[in-house]
């Protein structure tokens, strides 16, 4: 089922969910990705919960919508679904960029629980040479060679989440992914989310990825030790940033013995 829904700055977004009983998971995505990268999630899910996703500003059917794109706005955004739900939220569920997201909306006291994947909590590496370019190349293909190249690049991952890829692309322009830098202050030093989380106040469980991750080494070490009795962490050594794709039955192992913890 979908539904538009408008947050509190008057721009919109699409909302989909997926099952019609259980507590209610909400999943939020990271950079060139969409709703739609939570299918197989919530395919897995759809029988034992109510899962929810929507497409954060700049991607998906929320292309046109370039900015703001402070992480303060993304959480109001979030808060905005939240609401749009109408119902208590079980566990916020984000990757990367949506990581990081979900992480300040449990601060917030959006949902019971939260599960971040490879979350962004500290961005140190140069911005454009990061994530703009690769994005800004994808984007120069046409619709037929983008599509082609996902297929390769992707293979492994199935045709559900190249399907999500393509959908997060479809009409995405880099202005948001250069706003998401720039408005977060990404290469000043800004977009740090370490001390807000230190003794995080509620159940949380961390993924982190063992190569390629977008949390170092150094970082690792400090949530190992500053996020509190209330976290796990666990980490996928031979999985990459996209854990929750190429290694997915591990992954829902985790996701559901944390789900099932009162």
């Amino acid at each position: 089922m979908e539904r538009r829904v408008t947050f509190d700055d008057g721009a919109s977004t699409t909302l989909e969910s997926w099952g019609s009983n259980g507590p209610n998971l909400l999943c939020v995505h990271g950079i060139t990705s969409s709703r739609k990268s939570w299918a197989r999630l919530a395919t897995r899910f759809e029988l034992g919960y109510r899962v929810w996703a929507y497409d954060q500003r700049g991607h998906g059917d929320a292309a046109a919508v370039h900015g703001p794109m402070s992480l303060e706005r993304g959480v109001q955004d979030l808060a905005d679904v939240v609401r749009a739900v109408g119902e208590p939220i079980d566990a916020l569920i984000g990757h990367s960029w949506g990581g990081a997201i979900v992480l300040l909306g449990g601060l917030r006291d959006l949902a019971k629980r939260v599960v971040a994947i490879d979350p962004m909590v500290h961005q140190v590496l140069p911005w454009k040479e990061e994530f703009v370019d690769d994005v800004a190349a994808d984007l120069a293909l046409s619709r037929a060679d983008r599509e082609r190249e996902y297929m390769l690049r992707y293979a492994s991952w199935g045709e559900l989440e190249i399907a999500g890829k393509l959908h997060a692309v479809r009409d995405m322009s880099i202005r948001s992914i250069e706003r998401l830098g720039s408005e977060n202050r990404a290469d000043e030093g800004g977009w740090d989310l370490r001390e807000r989380i230190d003794d995080y106040p509620k159940p949380l469980l961390v993924f982190l990825a063992g190569q390629d991750s977008v949390v170092d080494s150094a970082d690792q070490r400090r949530l190992e030790h500053r996020l509190g009795s209330h976290a796990r962490i666990v980490i996928f050594p031979e999985a990459g940033h996209n854990l929750h794709r190429t290694h997915f039955d591990d992954f829902v192992t985790d996701l559901e013995a944390f789900l099932a913890t009162s």
